[in-house]
């Protein structure tokens, strides 16, 4: 039930309670003014509505206070029950007394009517309205209960999602704590290995430049002693040329004196042996004039041969091919004899 319906029903049972309540209060007014006017001295008849009012005025307090505290969920006490109880027996009475003292049953049992619908619709109403505040208080403790539950569990979600966020802000920060140590040790781990590619690279220098060190002093050694022996042999070579040139001297020497010494031959010496002669003389020094001497040629053939073998260059004769004393002393031999 939705609370219009709930509100439209204590309207209703409202309505109703107000609607038996004055008709039970005017009626017992009319029906008990004559039994107080029948009993009040004379002169005070006018006063027989006052007490039917206060009885029936107590009787409205009643179940106003009553509705009040049922909607309110609330309990007056023992007195509130006093006095409705009392009200009611007071308004039975009231109400049947005038028939009772006539001896009247059917008019006790109609004036009866009134006030006993009144008290059973008090007490009615009373009940119904605490069942309603019950049902009420019952539903506003579900719905209570309900909120409760959905906010425990709008808390709950809330302090999951709340976990789950921090959960995840505590997995990203553990994956970029992660990511910055593996970048971390892959720079550390690059930087090793360029320093040992480095100190690699250096030493590999460092080796290739004291191999390149010993094959520069090698090379240098061998350059060194190939250039000593060089040196020893441009050395060695220039004392045997000098050798041979103060041999060659020395033999030119002697040759030059053996054909200045020579005797002149007798007659021509054949062509080829003249020319012979001719060059030892060239090689030797021996003036023009001594070589016709030495080879029975004249002058102008021998002058040209001298200009021949000058053009042609000097030569060192090999002297066991220059017959020089065998030729020229040969004659002087047979001239002594």
């Amino acid at each position: 039930m939705n609370p219009e319906q709930i509100r439209s029903a204590e309207r209703a049972l409202a309505v109703g309670t107000w609607t038996i309540t004055l008709g039970a209060v005017l009626y017992s007014v009319l029906t008990v003014t004559p039994l107080m006017s029948g009993h009040t001295p004379k002169g005070w008849q006018w006063t027989a509505p006052i007490l039917p009012l206060v009885v029936d005025a107590a009787v409205v307090i009643v179940i106003r206070m009553d509705s009040t505290l049922a909607r309110l969920g609330g309990d007056g006490g023992r007195w509130p029950v006093v006095l409705r109880w009392m009200t009611g027996a007071m308004t039975v009475l009231l109400n049947v007394g005038l028939s009772a003292l006539d001896r009247d049953a059917v008019g006790v049992s109609v004036h009866a009517v009134a006030p006993l619908l009144l008290i059973v619709t008090a007490e009615t109403s009373l009940a119904y309205r605490r069942a309603i505040a019950a049902a009420l208080a019952a539903r506003d403790a579900r719905e209570r209960d309900e909120r409760a539950e959905r906010d425990r569990r709008q808390e709950e979600r809330r302090r999951q999602e709340r976990e789950d966020r921090i959960a995840e802000y505590e997995r990203a920060e553990q994956r970029e704590r992660e990511r910055r140590e593996h970048d971390e040790r892959m720079a550390r781990e690059q930087r090793e290995h360029e320093e040992r590619m480095a100190r690699e690279e250096r030493q590999e220098r460092a080796r290739q430049d004291a191999a390149e060190r010993e094959e520069r002093q090698r090379k240098e050694e061998a350059e060194r002693r190939e250039r000593e022996r060089r040196e020893r042999e441009v050395s060695e070579r220039e004392r045997r040329e000098r050798e041979r040139e103060r041999d060659a001297e020395r033999e030119i020497e002697r040759l030059r004196q053996e054909l200045l010494t020579a005797p002149a031959v007798s007659e021509r010496l054949p062509e080829d042996q003249a020319r012979l002669k001719l060059q030892a003389c060239v090689a030797a020094g021996v003036p023009q004039r001594r070589a016709a001497e030495l080879t029975g040629w004249s002058a102008g053939w021998v002058a040209n041969r001298y200009r021949e073998f000058s053009a042609a260059g000097p030569e060192r004769p090999a002297l066991h091919a220059v017959p020089a004393t065998d030729e020229t002393s040969r004659p002087a031999k047979e001239q002594a004899s």
